[in-house]
């Protein structure tokens, strides 16, 4: 043992001493074929020596590896937070065990705090980075709004803006052609006007006045409301035979509303039945009280067919007008409104404008709406070419980019940079409320959506989450995919439209119309497309596209749409009157539905007696009856009754009076009564027998548009 110790330390000293030396006679350089190598002596020794330094070996390079980045933010819930990670709630359960906080009281709307929230992503092998707050910049508002009031120095007189109102068939395009020597009437189909018109007319005495003509149908309320907004004086026309009717008492209450003064023209008081005097006594009763009354409002007895009064009436309306002093500035930039719009073919879009404010040229920047015009071209009423139109004078702008909306108001910029720079701004401006309207519709199915979920985890929230999921798997394993109101909802009838005018007004009217539907239940209504101009090809396939039917006003259609609308059995339907359209479009309605199903009662008996007669070598059981009521036919179903129940339902084989096969027994008569052989059938004396009929009467909409 002691020679042992003394060994091993001498060797140590050698060691120490020379390692080069030592390393050299385990190793040898030259040697060709050694007996041991360093590097195996290294691995066979099972204890490292004392002093010797360990090896120093190569590290192993790890592969990098990309991890997740998610986004995170102060108080988030659990529910957003697993949305970030793309993951579901359950993992953020899961990664939150075995630390402090309690997983058993969390939901997915729990709020985590920032450390846990933390704590979630480094689990889960993510890395997190905190979400910029997006600073939204303040954009320049670039609109263009009307010109502060005018200097009182500068304002010049201008004519009147009389708008002629009241009931359909009252006669106020009468009036007004007798006051223009025209003959507007008779191009009017159905005789009823049914567009707004603007006519600037000159009077015997000198004066102008610019007539605006509304339709007095109650499909046109929304134009009769233009027409009141934008004039000076109401001209209520009142036919004398009628009275007062419903579009009478909405045309007043347009005027009130506007603040406009009215003058009544009591018109064909020519006729046999003519009652003026019941016509001003029934004004009383809506606030219209005129001068022989004791009030404020003119009353002139008028026939527009023969001209009498006429001059009366132009009189009032200019005294008044000179009472009311209507002056404007004919300077600066121009102001006014669009009284109507439509599209020509050879034009473009082209309105009707009414100048409020400046004088209009050619070449003048207007913007209205979500669209602007350079002015190319000025024309009258009579369709000349005007130089200018000042202050209360209308005439149709050719020139527009998109055809804009009647109502809206023109305003005029210095260049076309400035007028792209307000339609642009505006258009933004639309979308972002409409993104906003959309948002708020989202967070409100969002709450709903909350609640139905908690009222639905409300009797599981004693559990454990691990418990909690388990019985939520229970409880919904066995429900359908498909909800029953998925069902159902593809179950629903429904018609798509589309809707093609002449002008904007007339398209606006049949929109109100649609908006009055209320037969939902019934039938489902869709506008999947409205526009004015003739009904094309795009049109057609759309229709064809959604299985809808096209309704047209006033505008024909291409003949390569008709031809497509017939080979692919689009329903294209034209008219030139609004209420004609709105019956057919109910018909169409009421076609949609399935019919009602009715029972009619024919004819009842009671049985009196049971037996069997004999059939070759079959017995049937026959029905002793007696008719006590209509007649009971063998073409019509029967059905057998005992006390409130009924035993039996079908054909009848045959009936017999006495000992002939009869097809009908009337009131009073003794039959017998035998069904089918393969029906057995239990007649009691004291049944009832009811011989009926099935009968299908077509079904009607509900919807009553009011006209």
């Amino acid at each position: 043992m002691l020679v042992m110790s003394s060994v091993v330390r001498a060797a140590r000293r050698l060691v120490h001493a020379d390692s080069v030396l030592f390393h050299g006679f385990l190793c040898p350089p030259q040697s060709s074929a050694p007996l041991l190598r360093c590097g195996q002596n290294r691995k066979l020794a099972s204890k490292q020596v004392k002093g010797h330094k360990k090896e120093q070996r190569s590290p192993k390079v790890k592969p990098k590896v990309d991890k997740q980045e998610v986004e995170i933010s102060q108080r988030m819930t659990v529910s957003s937070l697993a949305a970030a990670m793309n993951r579901d709630c359950d993992h953020v359960f899961e990664a939150l065990m075995n630390t402090a906080m309690d997983v058993d009281s969390l939901d997915p709307d729990s709020v985590l705090s920032e450390k846990w929230i933390k704590e979630v992503v480094t689990r889960s092998g993510m890395k997190f980075r905190w979400t910029n707050l997006s600073t939204s910049r303040e954009r320049t508002n670039r609109d263009v709004h009307m010109r502060p009031p005018a200097d009182p120095s500068s304002l010049k007189p201008r004519p009147p803006v009389v708008t002629i109102m009241g009931h359909v068939d009252h006669g106020k395009t009468t009036l007004l052609d007798s006051l223009r020597k025209s003959q507007l009437v008779s191009m009017e189909a159905g005789g009823i006007t049914q567009h707004i018109g603007a006519f600037l007319v000159q009077l015997p005495s000198g004066e102008k006045v610019t007539f605006l003509d509304t339709p007095g149908h109650a499909a046109f309320s929304s134009m009769r409301a233009r027409g009141a907004s934008v004039t000076d004086i109401v001209i209520l026309v009142v036919a004398a035979d009628d009275g007062v009717m419903n579009q009478t008492l909405e045309s007043i209450q347009h005027a009130k509303r506007a603040n406009v003064p009215m003058i009544v023209a009591v018109n064909k008081c020519d006729k046999l039945h003519a009652d003026p005097q019941r016509v001003k006594r029934e004004l009383l009763a809506h606030d219209v009280v005129c001068e022989e009354f004791g009030g404020d409002v003119q009353a002139i007895h008028v026939s527009a067919l023969k001209g009498d009064n006429l001059r009366l009436l132009t009189e009032a309306t200019v005294a008044l007008a000179e009472v009311m002093e209507l002056k404007a500035e004919p300077s600066g930039y121009v102001e006014g409104v669009i009284i109507e719009s439509r599209t020509d073919k050879g034009k473009g879009p082209v309105t009707t404008a009414l100048v409020q404010r400046g004088t209009l040229k050619r070449g003048c920047v207007l913007v209205a709406g979500k669209t602007w015009a350079k002015v190319r071209l000025l024309f009258d009423e009579n369709g000349q070419a005007v130089k200018e139109a000042g202050p209360s004078c209308a005439v149709e702008v050719v020139g527009w980019k998109e055809a804009p909306s009647a109502g809206e108001v023109i305003l005029e910029v210095e260049s076309e940079q400035r007028a792209r720079e307000v339609v642009t701004w505006r258009s933004s401006e639309e979308e972002q409320q409409k993104m906003e309207e959309e948002l708020s519709a989202i967070e409100l199915k969002q709450q709903q959506h909350l609640q139905s979920y908690r009222k639905e985890r409300a009797e599981f929230s004693h559990l454990s989450w691990r418990k909690r999921k388990v019985a939520l798997y229970h409880a919904n394993k066995n429900k359908p995919l498909v909800k029953p109101s998925e069902k159902t909802q593809d179950e629903k009838l429904q018609m798509a439209l589309i809707i093609k005018g002449d002008v904007d007004g007339s398209v606006e009217a049949i929109l109100n119309i649609l908006d009055s539907y209320d037969a939902q239940q019934q039938c489902e209504l869709h506008v999947i497309h409205f526009g004015i101009g003739e009904v094309s090809e795009s049109d057609v396939k759309l229709a064809e596209t959604f299985a809808g039917s096209i309704y047209a006003f006033n505008v024909t259609a291409s003949r390569a749409a008709l031809q497509l609308a017939a080979r692919h059995g689009v329903p294209l339907r034209l008219h030139t009157i609004i209420y004609r359209l709105v019956d057919e479009l109910k018909d169409e309605l009421s076609g949609k539905l399935q019919p009602l199903r009715s029972q009619n009662v024919i004819g009842e008996a009671s049985v009196c007696a049971v037996f069997e007669v004999s059939v070759g070598k079959k017995k049937v059981p026959v029905a002793g009856c007696q008719v006590h009521k209509g007649l009971l036919d063998q073409k019509h179903k029967f059905r057998l009754i005992r006390g409130q129940d009924t035993i039996w339902e079908g054909r009848v084989l045959a009936l017999r009076h006495h000992r002939d096969v009869v097809p009908t027994v009337k009131a009073g008569m003794e039959c017998g009564l035998s069904t089918d052989e393969g029906e057995d059938v239990d007649f009691r004396p004291g049944d009832v027998i009811v011989c009926f009929e099935n009968v299908e009467r077509p079904q009607v909409t509900s919807w009553n548009p009011g006209f």
